[in-house]
């Protein structure tokens, strides 16, 4: 396996950590509450007190790539996949992460620094499933 260098991108992805780091670590300050995407999301279905801030943070993921783009001249990335297949793969990400008590965002950047021994589980399922697809995508199915 080689390294693509003309799209290895250190800086950008240490910036983008450190921001992600911000930000857990702004929530948890301000708002007393772990930064789980799904969690977020799901606590829309139900408009409550904290609506505001979680509606505020959807429209940032959808707005900072949108920013990102406009100001750094980054292309989207293509998605070589039919809408249908899009939308099965929706599903079952967000049925994953509710069987799973959570999402990647969650249990691989909160749960795991705070040594939550069922964020390391759900993490390492996340990671092997992944594995697993990548393998039998592009290896055995070609």
């Amino acid at each position: 396996m080689q390294i693509d260098w003309a799209h290895f991108t250190p800086l950008s992805a240490l910036a983008g950590g450190a921001l992600i780091g911000l930000a857990v670590a702004l929530l948890l300050l301000r708002e007393g509450r772990i930064l789980g995407a799904s969690g977020i999301f799901a606590g829309l279905a139900q408009p409550r007190a904290d609506f505001d801030w979680r509606l505020a943070f959807l429209a940032g993921l959808v707005a900072a790539p949108a920013l990102a783009g406009l100001l750094f001249g980054v292309n989207a990335p293509r998605i070589a996949a039919s809408p249908n297949v899009l939308i099965v793969a929706g599903f079952l990400v967000g049925l994953g992460a509710r069987l799973g008590n959570g999402c990647t965002s969650g249990h691989g950047i909160c749960g795991l620094a705070r040594l939550s021994k069922r964020s390391l589980a759900a993490t390492a399922t996340f990671m092997a499933a992944g594995f697993a697809t990548v393998f039998v995508f592009r290896h055995l199915l070609g």
